[in-house]
């Protein structure tokens, strides 16, 4: 019997099933859309493994410089960006999810997830922004050379991976270490930690001494 022959009663059972199906469909949906995780906000992504390879292969080698004459002051941070708002501001509020600010850009509330060590914080008092190639790391790789100007543009670029919020105890503990002396304690995040190293250092066109260009490099042929 076709359906165009089917009894009134035997349609509206055929309808409710199809309504049935449909609704419980919709449902599942939404229960994985509501339970999916949000979306981490991060710095910019740094080049491919590959191309970090490539980079590093390039970057000068040598013995890293004298700390003398190094001030923090000789790179001035945290700039304007817009408005009220800083750099520290601007990445706290890239970096973290549903981050609420004041009429001064100050985070009032929000929620960060610290890459290199895995912990998840609500006040940005418990964050530092991280200089993934640090200052003084940088003085000693040609940044001493460089003019004031050119310092600052360093220490708040927001365009190449150089900036990150992290745990503020796990970024005082790298202090101005290199990745022959520190690596992030959160293994999964190495690679890309590795790769944001590199892509800075080869954009500022920064040099890495032999033990520095190893650990690079044993992380990068693992990526």
């Amino acid at each position: 019997m076709s359906a165009a022959t089917l009894p009134g009663s035997s349609i509206n059972v055929y309808a409710r099933r199809i309504a049935v199906l449909a609704a419980s469909a919709a449902l599942t949906l939404t229960g994985l859309l509501a339970t999916a995780p949000a979306a981490q906000a991060a710095p910019p992504t740094p080049v491919s493994a590959a191309t970090a390879r490539t980079y590093l292969a390039a970057l000068t080698v040598k013995a890293e410089g004298s700390s003398s004459g190094y001030s923090r002051d000789l790179f001035p941070h945290w700039i304007t960006q817009s408005g009220a708002c800083n750099t520290r501001e601007v990445v706290l509020k890239r970096d973290g999810v549903n981050v609420v600010q004041d009429s001064s850009c100050a985070a009032v509330s929000g929620s960060w997830y610290s890459e290199y060590d895995g912990a998840t914080w609500t006040a940005a008092s418990d964050l530092d922004i991280d200089h993934v190639v640090p200052l003084a790391e940088a003085w000693r790789s040609g940044a001493n050379s460089w003019t004031t100007s050119t310092r600052q543009s360093f220490a708040n670029d927001l365009t190449r991976p150089q900036l990150i919020a992290v745990t503020d105890n796990v970024n005082q503990a790298k202090g101005d270490q290199d990745p022959a002396e520190w690596m992030p304690s959160r293994t999964a995040y190495r690679c890309t930690y590795a790769r944001m190293w590199v892509h800075v250092k080869y954009y500022w066109g920064l040099s890495v001494d032999s033990a520095e260009k190893s650990a690079l490099q044993s992380v990068l042929n693992g990526c």
